[in-house]
């Protein structure tokens, strides 16, 4: 076995150190009101646009396969659509009863 040399060491003990001086510091700090918030509304973001996106790629791919362009497109864009707001929609209940408790 290799020893290390004398540098890597104090620097490992180094790195452990702050480690350590970390946790320590982020256990005591509670998450901002701010930072709660903007989580969430990137969350509902997310939600709302991946559906519609989803919706109108399979939309498209379907409108390519079965030659309907573009009414499948613009169909699965509003089902995309509705799934998001229904993923939103789920999402803001189960927020309100964490409230509740």
């Amino acid at each position: 076995m290799e020893k290390t040399p004398e540098d890597i060491k104090k620097l490992e003990e180094r790195i452990s150190e702050l480690k350590q001086r970390e946790e320590i510091l982020r256990k005591d700090r509670p998450e901002s009101e701010f930072s709660k918030a903007s989580k969430k509304g990137l969350r509902i973001g997310v939600e709302m646009l991946s559906g519609v996106l989803v919706g109108a790629g399979i939309g498209y791919m379907l409108d390519n396969m079965l030659t309907t362009k573009p009414w499948l497109l613009i169909l699965f864009m509003f089902l995309g659509g509705g799934a998001g707001i229904l993923n939103v929609y789920r999402f803001a209940k189960t927020e309100e009863q964490k409230f509740k408790e």
